[in-house]
C-alpha cells in the first residue's frame, strides 16, 4: 500500500461529513455500476492505440461527476486535482495519475459518437424494471425547453441551426425541448425524444408511449391527440386537461373542476424530472451546439433523476 498524501491524511480525520460527500455516497450506492461497465466494456478498448488507458470504472465515474456538477472538461479536471471527494469517488489518488482535461473530453466523445447516452439510460431502467419499479399502467406526458445562446457572437456569425425559438406565453424562448413519458405511479422517465424548440408537443408523442398504457395523462397541449392517425387505434383513456381559458370560466363547485383538480395532481408528477435535471444537475442551458450532444448528455441524467426518484422504493 502506498504512502497517505497529506490531503488523504488530513481528510482522514476531518470532524463531518459535507453535503458533497452525502451526495457521493447516495449515487455510488444508487448507480449500477457493474451493469453499466458490462454495456460499455463493449466499445471501450477497440481501436484504442499507445499508452493504456485509464480503466473504464474510473473514466466513468469522472463522467458521472462532470454531469453531476455541470463542469466544463478543464473545470473538471481541476476539480478531480482539488476535491479529495471526488477523487474517492472516482477511484484516483494524488500520488498517481490523474485525468486530464483532454483525456476526459475524449471519454464525453466516446460516449456521444456511440449514443451510449442512451445504452445508460436504458440499462438503468432495466435495473429499475428488474426491481419491479417501472409500471406500465399510465403514462404523462410533458416537454420543457431548454435555453440555447441566441447570440451570433461566435466563429460562424450565426445562431446554432439545430436550435429555434418558440413563444410561450408572452415570452420567446431559442432553445430545443425535450419531450418525456413517465409512468403516473412514481413518475419515472421511461421514453425520452428531443427536438428543436418550435416542434409541436403533439408531432412526437406517438414516441413517448410504449403501447401498454391504459390511460395518458397530459397538459391542454396535446388537445385533439386522440384525434391523430397514429393514436386512432390505441384503446387507452385520454385524460387531457382542459384550456386554462376554459376552465376558467367553470364554477369551483362543478364536478368538472374537480376532475381538471385531479388531472393536475396526477400530472405534477411529469414535473419532478425536470426540476431534479434543470435545478439540481443545471442543465437549463444547453452545453453543446446540436441536437446530438444534448440529447446523449440529456439520457443520462434522466437515468440519474429515475434512480433519485426510486431511491426509497429500491433495496439497500
Amino acid at each position: 500500500m502506498t504512502q497517505l498524501t497529506f490531503a488523504e491524511a488530513e481528510y482522514a480525520i476531518k470532524k463531518r461529513k459535507t453535503r458533497r460527500e452525502i451526495f457521493l455516497e447516495k449515487m455510488e450506492a444508487l448507480i449500477p455500476w457493474k451493469q453499466l461497465e458490462r454495456k460499455l466494456n463493449k466499445h471501450y478498448h477497440k481501436g484504442r492505440t499507445g499508452r493504456p488507458p485509464y480503466p473504464l470504472s474510473t473514466m466513468l465515474r469522472v463522467h458521472c461527476l462532470q454531469l453531476f456538477y455541470n463542469l466544463s472538461d478543464p473545470a473538471m479536471e481541476d476539480a478531480l486535482y482539488e476535491i479529495e471527494s471526488m477523487r474517492r469517488f472516482a477511484g484516483l489518488r494524488l500520488s498517481e495519475r490523474i485525468p486530464d482535461e483532454t483525456t476526459i473530453l475524449n471519454f464525453r466523445h466516446f460516449l456521444e459518437n456511440r449514443r451510449l447516452g442512451k445504452v445508460i439510460f436504458e440499462t438503468v431502467n432495466r435495473y429499475l424494471s428488474d426491481a419491479g419499479l417501472m409500471l406500465k399502467q399510465g403514462t404523462i406526458m410533458d416537454a420543457t425547453i431548454i435555453e440555447a445562446p441566441s447570440s451570433t457572437k461566435n466563429r460562424e456569425r450565426a445562431r446554432d441551426p439545430e436550435m429555434h425559438q418558440t413563444r410561450k406565453g408572452n415570452q420567446w424562448h431559442f432553445g430545443m425541448k425535450m419531450h418525456i413519458g413517465v409512468d403516473d405511479t412514481l413518475g419515472l422517465i421511461h421514453s425520452i425524444e428531443t427536438t428543436a424548440a418550435n416542434e409541436h408537443d403533439l408531432n412526437v408523442a406517438d414516441r413517448l408511449l410504449h403501447g401498454k398504457e391504459s390511460h395518458v395523462w397530459a397538459d391542454a397541449g396535446y388537445t385533439g391527440i386522440e384525434k391523430r392517425e397514429a393514436h386512432r387505434e390505441r384503446s387507452v383513456d385520454w385524460n387531457i386537461a382542459m384550456r386554462p381559458g376554459r376552465r376558467a370560466q367553470i364554477a369551483e363547485s362543478s364536478p368538472t373542476h374537480w376532475v381538471e383538480r385531479l388531472k393536475a395532481s396526477v400530472r405534477a408528477k411529469v414535473e419532478h424530472p425536470f426540476l431534479t435535471i434543470k435545478r439540481q444537475f443545471g442543465y437549463g442551458k444547453v452545453r453543446y451546439r446540436g441536437l446530438a450532444k444534448n440529447s446523449d448528455r440529456l439520457h443520462v441524467l434522466a437515468a440519474f433523476s429515475n434512480l433519485l426518484r426510486a431511491q426509497k422504493y429500491l433495496p439497500a
